[in-house]
């Protein structure tokens, strides 16, 4: 059965970036690839996770991972990853401002979602048919997600420092409760697999 899942890279005190996201400072100020150099220096040893982490049928992201700009849309901006990004399935950004639909090559399809989760959520699910959605950051999107109770699996990836500030996970989500069901770790990060548990019926 398909699930949607969620991977998040992090540090320790819970930050996926710093402060002052733009266009020369992705992940914000002094951050660089300090939550995500296990991807870099260590593929071969994170094969399996970064396989999972694009393992899915459609994904979700907030305008803030789309872009650094905010407003009406600069319709030359494509994304950060370049003519081929890597996720070759369609992917819904949620955003305030309509626009249309952008093909990329690879199989890449970006849809801007005006509706809010809800919407992107059943577009998702449509689009994935019987494969998993992922929500893929970042952290505020993600946020929203938790506290709907619309993530089944939840995959942190723990880099080895401290951030002091910027965007945090898990701000302003409720009493959530998760089921640790995978752990692993090498030099650089800490991967840790929760199932997301639902709630009791009343």
């Amino acid at each position: 059965m398909s699930k949607v899942t969620c991977d998040m890279a992090m540090s320790v005190d819970g930050y996926t970036s710093g402060l002052n996201q733009r266009l020369d400072a992705p992940f914000g100020d002094g951050v660089g690839q300090s939550l995500h150099r296990w991807m870099f220096d260590e593929p071969d040893d994170n094969a399996e996770e970064l396989s999972a982490i694009l393992d899915a049928g459609a994904f979700i992201m907030g305008r803030n991972m789309f872009t650094p700009d905010r407003g009406d849309w600069d319709l030359d901006w494509t994304g950060w990853w370049g003519d081929e990004p890597p996720y070759r399935a369609p992917v819904f950004v949620l955003t305030h401002h309509g626009r249309e639909p952008l093909k990329m090559a690879g199989g890449t399809v970006f849809h801007f979602v005006t509706g809010g989760i809800g919407e992107a959520m059943e577009r998702a699910r449509d689009a994935a048919g019987e494969r998993n959605v992922s929500i893929a950051g970042g952290a505020a999107t993600v946020n929203q997600f938790l506290n709907a109770g619309l993530i089944d699996e939840l995959r942190l990836h723990i880099a080895p420092v401290l951030l002091g500030r910027g965007e945090r996970l898990f701000v302003g989500v409720d009493r959530t409760d998760l089921v640790q069901v995978g752990v692993r770790h090498t030099d650089l990060v800490t991967h840790v697999r929760y199932e997301v548990a639902r709630p009791a019926a009343a």
